[in-house]
């Protein structure tokens, strides 16, 4: 692709560089934003800034927040005996658009792949098992929800976790299975995530 500019082909190679964006997306976002006023490019451009240097990560449940602790975790009107276990910070969004759940969570930051080189210590495991054992503000956990993409990855992950809180006094559910097997939760309709997490069912390692 041949380029009048350097500088719109800087800003394609860029905005290429996002997942599901190719070149000639790229050009068409690069050449809407040329038209469009400069203030507007440059609030576009400090929101970016701004998301990148200041998101920070709950130190509680580890899910994108503006504090040291999310709004999830800091809101006492929600359910601290019920932690729901996800992959990633988008199937915590994804759930919460549901309004089935309110109890909190915990972002493991991906699934066991050996494939891809990750293992259990690569993932927020340990610090599940520590808040399993001194509890959410002195509030005991009763119960774990495991709620993982139905893939391979996440029915591993979820077996690992299972047997790690075997001898723990909290009860391992997993939502029910009207996700569709090799579903990723992200790309799940509302009411079929509504209804897998009011109808979980208990989750045997054995």
């Amino acid at each position: 692709m041949n380029f009048p500019s350097k500088l719109i082909e800087d800003a394609v190679t860029e905005i290429s560089r996002l997942p599901g964006i190719g070149k000639k997306t790229a050009l068409r976002l690069a050449l809407h934003l040329l038209k469009q006023h400069e203030a507007h490019t440059e609030a576009l451009s400090l929101a970016l800034t701004r998301m990148r240097q200041e998101v920070k990560y709950c130190k509680i449940c580890h899910n994108i927040a503006d504090e040291e602790e999310c709004s999830i975790c800091k809101s006492h009107r929600r359910d601290g005996s019920v932690i729901c276990v996800v992959e990633d910070m988008r199937d915590v969004l994804a759930i919460e658009n549901t309004n089935q759940f309110s109890g909190k969570y915990h972002v493991l930051g991906g699934v066991i792949s050996p494939i891809h080189g990750i293992g259990p210590e690569e993932l927020r495991i340990e610090s599940l098992i520590s808040r399993i054992d001194s509890g959410v503000n002195s509030e005991p956990i009763k119960e774990i929800i495991l709620a993982l993409s139905a893939t391979m990855e996440g029915d591993t992950t979820s077996f690992y976790l299972a047997k790690r809180l075997k001898d723990k006094a909290v009860k391992v559910s997993t939502i029910a299975r009207g996700i569709p097997v090799g579903g990723e939760l992200e790309f799940t309709d509302e009411v079929t995530l509504g209804r897998s997490i009011l109808t979980r069912i208990n989750y045997s390692s054995e």
